[in-house]
């Protein structure tokens, strides 16, 4: 569930620290010459890279960079605006090799893995709702560089953005359970394989294989798989071929 949302601050005032049409101390206020957007901006990332967004706030960033913090607004008006810089800073680390020497079905893949690293580098990034976020120079760019390895292939400009949209969206989900069960472990201190052989014999005496068998075999020999339940990754890497796979019919139709 998302805590912060993407543009909640300012347009005016965040699409000026996206483009960075105003870098220096604004109203004209004298700020600090070793401060600037770019070194907040990193200390916030720094900041919920370690402790979680629910961290982040502007005396916090004050204190990670032993400065006062009445002097970081000399720079960036608040926290919403700073969360909208975090973003695009991050989506800048995505890497874009050039386009074209290998298969749009490689190439789709490498986004999908590049953003499900993303977000395991940087998991407060799954806490903020960017359905309205304000974009910067970084999020368009790779917006649409992603978007180049789904174009000449015959599908119309709505279907390419829908596509591109779809492989997202399941990046993002399949690395928000994956982070959450990392969460689980952490504050656990149990692993899943550990937690369901302390629950298997409990669940074995209630759960009836005649009353259940479907789900008796196959969650057996899931749980047998994978260790647990269910293994993050693979889901992803399942899901995201079987994306590719519709998306392959659905060009094959053109």
């Amino acid at each position: 569930m998302a805590t912060e949302y993407g543009g909640g601050g300012d347009p005016v005032r965040s699409l000026a620290l996206l483009w960075r049409t105003q870098d220096g101390p604004s109203s004209g206020r004298r700020g600090r010459s070793d401060l600037g957007v770019d070194r907040i901006v990193r200390a916030g990332i720094e900041i919920a890279d370690a402790d979680g967004l629910a961290a982040l706030s502007m005396r916090k960033v004050a204190d990670h960079l032993g400065v006062g913090t009445m002097s970081l607004y000399t720079y960036v008006p608040g926290k919403a605006e700073l969360i909208d810089v975090m973003l695009d800073t991050a989506y800048g680390e995505t890497a874009r090799p050039e386009p074209g020497t290998t298969g749009w079905r490689d190439q789709v893949t490498r986004i999908a893995r590049e953003n499900w690293a993303l977000y395991h580098r940087h998991p407060w990034m799954l806490q903020v709702a960017t359905g309205r976020a304000v974009l910067g120079p970084n999020a368009i760019a790779k917006y649409d560089y992603e978007l180049t390895a789904l174009t000449g292939l015959g599908l119309t400009d709505v279907e390419v953005d829908a596509a591109l949209s779809l492989v997202l969206g399941h990046a993002e989900a399949a690395a928000r359970r994956a982070v959450e069960a990392m969460l689980v472990e952490q504050r656990s201190g149990m692993t899943d394989e550990q937690w369901w052989r302390a629950h298997a014999p409990l669940l074995g005496q209630l759960m009836d294989p005649q009353r259940y068998p479907t789900a008796t075999r196959i969650g057996a020999a899931a749980g047998e798989a994978h260790g647990s339940a269910l293994d993050p990754e693979h889901a992803f890497e399942f899901g995201l071929q079987r994306i590719l796979d519709g998306i392959e019919a659905l060009i094959a139709q053109r």
